[in-house]
Formats: C-alpha cells, sequence, structure tokens
C-alpha cells in the first residue's frame, strides 16, 4: 500500500488525459474533486490486488453519458457514494474498495475521489487500459465477468438498477437511462472479487498513469520535446501534424460523436486528415487510407501547449500533433477486436495494427517538438 497524495493526483490526472484518446470525459473535472476529498480526508490509500482479502467486493464507480453535456452538468461527489452504497445494499455485502473502470478521463478520477470519502482504498487496475465509449467494453467483459447490477445515479440521487445477464445489454439500458437523466449520470458496477480483478483486468494503470504525468510534467520543466518523449514512453507513432479545419460534433444518444477534419502542415502540407469520434477517437485517415484505428489509441496533443485535446475540445484553428498507440494486447485478440474493433462502430475496415500502417505509410519524422 501507498498514499496518494495532491501531487499524485495532478500527475494521475496528466496520465489519464493521454490515456483516454480524446474522450473519457474533462480529467480536470474529477481531479477538483479528489483534491477537495483527499484535503477533506486525507491521502488516499492505493492497493495491489494481492493486498486484499479473497472474499474483497471491489467496485467500480464513474461517469456514463456525453462528456460534452458533464461539462455543464458537474456532479456534485454525493451521487457516486450514494450509487456505491445502493449497490452494497442491493448484494447484501460490504464493499472493500474502489477501482476505475477505464484509464483515462473523468472515469480515472472520480472513483479516487469516492473511495476517499467513502474511506476506502483504490485499487492500482482498471478494465480498458484506456477509454473506451461504451462499458461493455472492458477486458472483464472479454472474459465473461458480468457488469450487473448496474446502478444509475443523478444529481437528485434519482436512480435505477439495470440487471441483465448480457453486459451489452446493460450498457444499452443504463445508457438510455442517463439519456433521460438529462444526458450524463453516475453508475456503479462491475461488482468482482480480488481474484477476478487479477485475472480479468490491468493491473498497475494507476501507477502507470501517475509515472506518465511525471515524465510530462519533467519534459515541461526541461523544455524538451514532449512529442518525442511520449512516443517513446507510450511506444507509439507520430500519425500526422495538422490544423483544425472543421469540426462536426453533436451529442446524441448519451454519446458526444463527430468528425474533425486537419490540413497537413509543414512536411505533410497539401494532405487532408480526418478523425472520427464517439467520445473517444477511432479512426483516422489520411484521405481515404487509415493511420489509426480502434482499439489502438489516437492521442491529439495541442502543438501550442503539449496537452491532449478532448474531442469534446476541438476547434477550428487548432494545431495538433497525432500520436497512435498500441492498445493492450488483450484488444487486439480476435475477441477484443470484434467487441471494440472498426467494424463494432460501422467502419468499412478490417483492424489493422498502428505499428502495421506506420510501417507501410513510413512514421513522419519531426524536425521540431512540443
Amino acid at each position: 500500500m501507498r498514499l496518494l497524495d495532491k501531487h499524485a493526483i495532478e500527475h494521475i490526472s496528466i496520465g489519464a488525459s493521454l490515456m483516454a484518446s480524446g474522450g473519457g470525459g474533462d480529467p480536470y473535472i474529477g481531479k477538483i474533486m479528489a483534491l477537495k476529498a483527499i484535503e477533506e480526508h486525507g491521502p488516499l490509500a492505493l492497493v495491489s490486488v494481492g493486498e486484499l482479502s479473497p472474499d474483497d467486493l471491489l467496485l467500480s464507480t464513474g461517469m456514463i453519458g456525453s462528456p460534452t453535456i458533464m461539462m455543464e452538468k458537474v456532479p456534485n461527489g454525493n451521487e457516486s457514494v450514494a450509487a456505491c452504497r445502493l449497490m452494497g445494499r442491493r448484494l447484501g455485502r460490504k464493499i472493500a474498495a474502489i477501482y476505475p473502470i477505464e484509464a483515462g478521463g473523468i472515469n480515472s478520477l472520480l472513483p479516487l475521489a469516492t473511495a476517499s470519502r467513502l474511506g476506502l482504498p483504490v485499487v492500482d487496475l482498471d478494465a480498458m487500459g484506456r477509454a473506451f465509449p461504451e462499458f461493455q467494453m472492458t477486458t472483464l467483459h472479454l472474459e465473461g465477468v458480468g457488469a450487473s447490477p448496474f446502478v444509475v445515479v443523478n444529481e437528485k440521487y434519482d436512480s435505477c438498477v439495470v440487471e441483465a445477464d448480457d453486459n451489452h445489454v446493460a450498457e444499452k439500458f443504463a445508457r438510455a437511462v442517463s439519456v433521460k437523466m438529462g444526458g450524463a449520470a453516475i453508475f456503479a458496477a462491475y461488482p468482482v472479487s480480488p481474484a477476478q480483478a487479477a485475472r480479468s483486468g490491468i493491473t498497475g494503470s494507476l501507477s502507470f498513469m501517475q509515472n506518465l504525468g511525471r515524465m510530462v510534467e519533467q519534459a515541461r520543466r526541461d523544455k524538451s520535446g514532449m512529442v518525442s518523449m511520449l512516443t517513446k514512453a507510450l511506444g507509439g507513432y507520430v500519425l500526422f501534424r495538422g490544423k483544425a479545419v472543421n469540426v462536426d460534433q453533436r451529442s446524441e444518444g448519451g454519446f458526444t460523436l463527430g468528425v474533425a477534419a486537419f490540413a497537413g502542415v509543414d512536411d505533410q502540407k497539401g494532405r487532408q486528415f480526418e478523425v472520427y469520434f464517439q467520445n473517444e477517437y477511432l479512426l483516422a485517415r489520411c484521405g481515404a487510407a487509415p493511420v489509426c484505428m480502434t482499439p489502438d489509441l489516437i492521442i491529439l496533443l495541442d502543438e501550442d501547449t503539449g496537452l491532449p485535446i478532448l474531442s469534446e475540445r476541438l476547434r477550428y484553428g487548432v494545431r495538433v500533433a497525432a500520436l497512435g498507440v498500441p492498445a493492450n494486447e488483450r484488444w487486439r485478440t480476435p475477441r477484443g477486436i470484434e467487441v471494440a474493433g472498426p467494424r463494432y462502430f460501422n467502419y468499412d475496415t478490417d483492424f489493422i495494427a498502428v505499428e502495421t500502417l506506420a510501417a507501410g505509410n513510413g512514421e513522419h519524422d519531426h524536425d521540431h517538438d512540443i
């Protein structure tokens, strides 16, 4: 066990903004909530799965719905506490620890605030290794672990409990409820044992995001190349550098949907790029040719600040460096690609790994950096 202080939360927030692949909700909101909780309740205990008792009950909590709406409908922090307590009553068991469902965005930070408020430790793992738009898109689901009961609570503490044998059905019902609750709400779901978490989760996620945040902070202090550092740290590739010339974005069905068009700059001047998103960036193309696709990560960095840009914050004129990062190996299995690959989102292409695409297209060199 180790304690997470305010500096750790700041670093995790930076790492979460990178691993979100453009989605997951603004980690700043979750960061502020976590910092406030730690200020009120003291440092938060971070534990590994191996430190828990075999009979312990672990629970995930976070935000469900459109990240764009969440920016205007900020949670007060007590909804997730209410959702977790409702889950405990539903199962007739005491919750021993909280874990984040995804490594990215608000859902990496909000569980920390919830754990602090409940006086519980947070577990150093997640169930995606990035952020994904739907809640059956977890490594737990890939291993047959159920998401239900799936509790949804809004800011008025109205609640709904979804029970479904099929995780895809649970996601559809829970998201429909969040739409009726104003487009965004708080959930508690995927109650698991430590053995299930160790077998089917992605361990070390919070530590990884914290270390990534430290590296970004160091690169800023040293004024060293952010793109070079991140591509090396993440094992990624520079997809393109461009300027946003059009952003088509809308909230629909509990998601932020759209496509952003970029005009290439510098050595890529004259080339056109598009990035498609459903909360998260899911497909990047140069003309008709893909350069990166889900489940691999697409990260857009602001050329001026070196910070990642969330899909709901994309605006005309912003200059970006786009990175492609290989997903966790579990997502590159046939089952992982079936659940979260490009054809699931109705993109007319089979999955091709980003390193294969980079080898075919030639990874773009960059003489300047941010």
